[in-house]
């Protein structure tokens, strides 16, 4: 399916959605340190969201609902991660995937920290995911097809002595979460796992993004 395209005022809505949350996404990651809970990370999140006036797009999404605001993936979980109890420990990779809903659009963004001192090829997973984000961003403009923005992320995370996680995909978003198309990226082993995540528009040919502060 395309994705939707979306006017120049819908674009402008969620490049405010886009501020807010990523404003919200660096006073939460602010937080991440060894001996925070989980739990705590998604308060911080809803107390942000309530002051901004914005709704957190992932409570009560899907079914089952999705019971909080944000999603903490540590060390060898991937995507998803429910918020509980568990203390973050020295050392631990954390992902933190966070979306709101302002004036009726959404904007999704994730990013992946290291609490403590990290172990070297830890902090390497981190540098190469980031790095392989801007390099998919750099794939998109006017005209790229699809699969260009995965085989430039591939490319990348391989040649680095990393591998994707195929079954997750980027996504277009809009005024639902989950919008047409699919983007693929192309661990279950227990090895580590890194996540990183913009919203971002193709606009006059070029890539926008707008989860930036």
């Amino acid at each position: 399916m395309p994705i939707i395209v979306k006017s120049r005022d819908e674009i402008g809505l969620m490049r405010e959605a886009g501020r807010i949350l990523a404003e919200t996404l660096e006073i939460v990651v602010s937080h991440v340190r060894p001996g925070v809970i989980e739990k705590e990370l998604d308060e911080i999140a809803r107390r942000e969201f309530k002051k901004r006036g914005v709704v957190p797009t992932f409570f009560n999404y899907g079914e089952p609902p999705y019971p909080a605001a944000i999603c903490v993936s540590v060390n060898d979980e991937i995507v998803h991660g429910i918020p509980g109890d568990r203390e973050i420990a020295e050392g631990d990779v954390v992902s933190i995937d966070i979306g709101c809903t302002h004036k009726g659009f959404v904007a999704d963004m994730a990013v992946t920290v290291g609490a403590g001192t990290l172990a070297p090829q830890a902090q390497k997973l981190i540098d190469v995911t980031r790095d392989a984000l801007w390099r998919g961003i750099a794939a998109s403009r006017g005209g790229a097809r699809i699969g260009e923005i995965g085989a430039a992320i591939q490319a990348w995370v391989e040649g680095e002595g990393f591998s994707v996680v195929r079954e997750y995909v980027g996504h277009g978003v809009g005024r639902q979460m989950h919008e047409d198309p699919q983007i693929p990226n192309y661990t279950l082993d227990g090895s580590l796992s890194a996540h990183f995540e913009h919203t971002l528009a193709i606009t006059d040919g070029e890539a926008e993004v707008l989860t930036l502060p």
